[in-house]
């Protein structure tokens, strides 16, 4: 159902739609309380309706939340309010990345201007033991004056971490094993809860272990960070196909152009870095995005 503007939401005033699709609807609102604009996504019916999805829903928005890092959406605030649930979102004024995508090619600087600050982003995200699993140029943003934020936590994945800010890891076991994970989909996002083996994420950026529905771990990030640059770098995707089929089977089993091929000005070792992200098995690839 669409809010009208000036409906009420909790202490939020409806000002108007920003968008809408299968994951929720994202409206304009007015702050009643600290008179400020924000973002609110309005979840689907289904997680209001499910106690134990709208707790898990709450308890990861507040992890997210926790990370409050520049390079990434920050979440001010989540509730029900007669029966509706919603999340509470800085307001971004900009684009996303693929809108910049669509209007051309980025020079290398200003991908490598985008790329380090998407990768903060994503380290502070996996040393707090979240993983997005759904980076792509669609999830990433822009604002007018060129800080760039992470959106869409929506299939993330948070293992529990000890006392120290560790990931929990039992001896002997991969350090995001399926049956150890908490399987969640934050309040940005998707209110799907994933089980084992399903193959969640967006054809074309998933990384090979994803496109299998095996257990992830941050280096399936980085996979897709990866691809990210590479379409930045060359303006071309680097796995796209006729079919999402063969998309995943170039995931697979295909290695992109190399830079040098495509894009002439591409620096040899910028090319090294990209490929190096997008090695098929995880251990080939940079052991951490601090790396």
């Amino acid at each position: 159902m669409t809010l009208p503007a000036g409906a009420k939401l909790g202490s939020y005033e409806i000002l108007g739609q920003i968008g809408a699709g299968g994951m929720g609807e994202v409206y304009r609102a007015r702050d009643t309380k600290l008179d400020r604009q924000v973002a609110i996504k309005v979840l689907p019916e289904s997680v209001s309706r499910d106690s134990d999805v709208l707790a898990r829903f709450e308890r990861e928005a507040k992890a997210v939340a926790a990370l409050s890092h520049p390079n990434i959406l920050g979440i001010f605030d989540f509730g029900t309010h007669d029966g509706t649930a919603y999340a509470v979102m800085e307001l971004l004024e900009g684009e996303t990345l693929r809108s910049k995508l669509e209007a051309g090619v980025l020079s290398q600087r200003r991908a490598i201007e985008y790329a380090l600050q998407i990768i903060r982003g994503l380290a502070a995200a996996h040393e707090k033991g979240i993983v997005h699993r759904d980076l792509k140029p669609d999830n990433v943003f822009v604002t007018r004056d060129g800080q760039v934020k992470i959106l869409d936590f929506g299939l993330a994945r948070r293992r529990p971490l000890d006392a120290a800010g560790r990931e929990q890891t039992a001896a002997g076991q991969h350090p995001m094993a399926q049956n150890d994970l908490t399987a969640v989909a934050t309040v940005v996002g998707s209110p799907n809860l994933t089980e084992p083996g399903t193959v969640m994420g967006t054809v074309g950026y998933m990384s090979p272990e994803q496109v299998k529905g095996m257990p992830l771990d941050h280096r399936s990030d980085i996979f897709s960070f990866g691809a990210v640059l590479y379409e930045m770098l060359s303006g071309k995707r680097a796995f796209q196909r006729d079919t999402a089929a063969e998309t995943m089977t170039a995931v697979l089993r295909e290695e992109p152009p190399e830079l040098s091929t495509i894009a002439l000005a591409i620096s040899p070792a910028l090319d090294r870095i990209v490929h190096h992200c997008l090695e098929k098995s995880p251990e080939q690839r940079f052991r951490s995005t601090d790396d």
